[in-house]
């Protein structure tokens, strides 16, 4: 068990290669954004791919990086839309659904928290059905910053009440991992398998999963 799970009240959960494989939105902004944009300009494949990577690059660590009007406006297209082309991409990671039944079963509080934007959100949350599980759903844009800033935690403590030293996060980022760990929260958690089309790479600084499983103790009891 890396997790006592008598220590734990709160775990905050990300959610792209954290609870749904990231496959889809590697595929999505790297793949048929491009094949999108080169067809709408008639310009080369390869020109629109690496004019949209240092486009995207750019906007990392902000607001602006999962903003879909941003972009839509930015690209003049309708990304929302896109994404409805590709949705069927879209899927929960392994083992996900077996660990909110077992926080739910031992009364944790559960929130997910994600610098996903809120047509992201509807979108996904309409594909997966994995809303109800949680306690409070928390868009990054919502409090106007970013995980990867550490002012975040404060603000979200403003929306949800949890004590750092009892609380459990887990990402996929660790950017988000040591902005989190500077604000105090205790125990966390980093998903190295976050895309079902990459393999796993565990975490040099935090303790590291592959899948949620690793964190269910042999018949969901301690």
């Amino acid at each position: 068990m890396i997790i006592d799970w008598n220590a734990i009240d709160t775990v905050l959960l990300d959610m792209d290669g954290t609870i749904l494989d990231r496959r889809f939105d590697d595929h999505f902004w790297l793949e048929h954004v491009p094949r999108r944009y080169a067809t709408k300009t008639g310009l080369p494949l390869e020109e629109c791919r690496q004019a949209l990577y240092r486009l995207f690059r750019s906007q990392e660590n902000t607001l602006n990086w999962t903003d879909l009007d941003y972009w839509s406006e930015r690209l003049g297209m309708d990304i929302p839309l896109l994404k409805e082309e590709v949705d069927h991409m879209i899927a929960v990671h392994p083992f996900v659904i077996d660990f909110l039944l077992f926080l739910r079963h031992r009364g944790k509080q559960v929130h997910l928290v994600t610098n996903a934007h809120s047509k992201t959100l509807a979108l996904k949350m309409k594909k997966t059905r994995v809303g109800p599980y949680f306690d409070t759903i928390i868009s990054a844009h919502e409090l106007g910053l970013p995980k990867e800033d550490a002012a975040f935690w404060e603000k979200l403590q403003e929306r949800i009440t949890f004590d750092p030293d009892r609380t459990m996060l887990g990402e996929d980022s660790e950017t988000n991992l040591g902005t989190a760990a500077a604000y105090g929260i205790r125990h966390l958690i980093f998903v190295s398998g976050s895309s079902s089309a990459l393999p796993p790479t565990p975490s040099a600084t935090y303790t590291s999963i592959r899948t949620f499983a690793e964190l269910i103790p042999p018949g969901g009891e301690e």
